[in-house]
Order: structure tokens, then sequence, then C-alpha cells
């Protein structure tokens, strides 16, 4: 196992988990991130974790609430942490379901169509990418509770940028899985996680 491999895709995760959290508080988000993310989720064939993030500055928002997310604890720590370990139960149930991953897997195939006509944030691709987590994700007997401001998130574009940022949430954490990480390395790692992180922000 690799700790920048396994701090990377775990970045992922976390960046998704703000940008939620960002969304259903403020009822908006940093573009740059968001894209990123979503990009993360059409990168099934990369050649590295760099790679499924275009470069470790696609997940710098990750890095930073990783960062100070696992050395203190607060009200807005605990949310982000919340839909983290949502995200990772969501994915331990995905991985059991083979027809419901070959769905996603093809449904990714035909959101790649599409951003090649259109950009990655455009409304009809993030619509696609809503849909298919309700189609998948959501129908599990688990699911995420997202908090928030009411009417940010029964604002029709903001709901489907979440599910849409939980569907590559939920990719992020298939990828820290395949490179080692376990749920209990946020106890026995949680130090040298938050260094690595760290590592990465300085050299960006």
């Amino acid at each position: 196992m690799s700790i920048e491999n396994t701090t990377l895709a775990l970045a992922g995760i976390f960046q998704c988990a703000e940008l939620v959290r960002q969304l259903a508080r403020k009822g908006m988000l940093d573009t740059t991130p968001f894209e990123s993310s979503l990009h993360s989720l059409l990168k099934l064939d990369a050649d590295s974790v760099e790679d499924v993030y275009g470069g470790v500055p696609g997940v710098k928002i990750g890095l930073q609430v990783l960062s100070g997310q696992l050395s203190a604890g607060d009200a807005e720590k605990m949310e982000v942490m919340h839909y983290v370990f949502g995200l990772i139960i969501l994915e331990r149930k995905l991985i059991k379901q083979d027809d419901m991953l070959t769905q996603i897997g093809e449904a990714i195939l035909s959101a790649k169509a599409q951003v090649e006509i259109y950009n990655i944030s455009h409304p009809n691709v993030i619509a696609y990418l809503s849909n298919l987590y309700t189609q998948t994700l959501s129908t599990f007997n688990f699911r995420i509770k997202v908090n928030g401001e009411r009417n940010f998130l029964e604002n029709q574009q903001n709901a489907e940028k979440i599910r849409a940022l939980l569907l590559a949430g939920v990719r992020s954490a298939m990828l820290w899985r395949q490179k080692g990480g376990r749920r209990f390395q946020f106890l026995l790692s949680r130090k040298r996680i938050v260094n690595t992180a760290k590592h990465y922000l300085e050299h960006m």
C-alpha cells in the first residue's frame, strides 16, 4: 500500500464531501474542484491516482480539508466526516452488486460521450449523472442524509450537483479501497495521512 496513493484518493472523497457541504449550506461552490471531481468519474482507465484527478492540484480542496479534518474536530468537520463515511459505506455496498456496477460503467461511457459535446459542468451532464445516482446508489437501504438550508436543498440545480458529487465521491472511495485504503486507517495512520496531505500542498 502506498500512503501517497491512498491519501490522494481519500482527498478525492473529502473534496466531494466538502463541496456537498458548501452547496447544502451556502448554495454555491468553487467551480474548479467541482469539475475535477466530476472528471474523476470519467477516468476509468487512468495511468495513476494523480491522473484520475487531472494532477494533484485537482484535489487541492480535498487535501486542505483532509489535513485539517483529521487534526481537530468541530461541527462543520463532523458534517464533512459524516458524508465521507457515508460514501465509503455506499461503495462497500456497490461492490457487491455486479449488475449495478455494469450499469454504472455503461452509463459513464455515455456520460463521456456527452462531455465530448458539452463540458463536464453543463446542466445536461450534471442532470444525467444525478439521475444515474438516483437510479443506482440511492436505491440502497442506506442513504446519505444531506443537511443544509432548505431553500438550497430544494433548488433543483443544487440537488442535481449534490447527487453528481455523491456519485463522484463513491468513485473516489472505490479508488481508495483499490489502493489499500481501509476504515481503520483513520485511527492508525492519521498522522501519516495528515503529513502526506500537507506535503502535497507544500509542493503544489
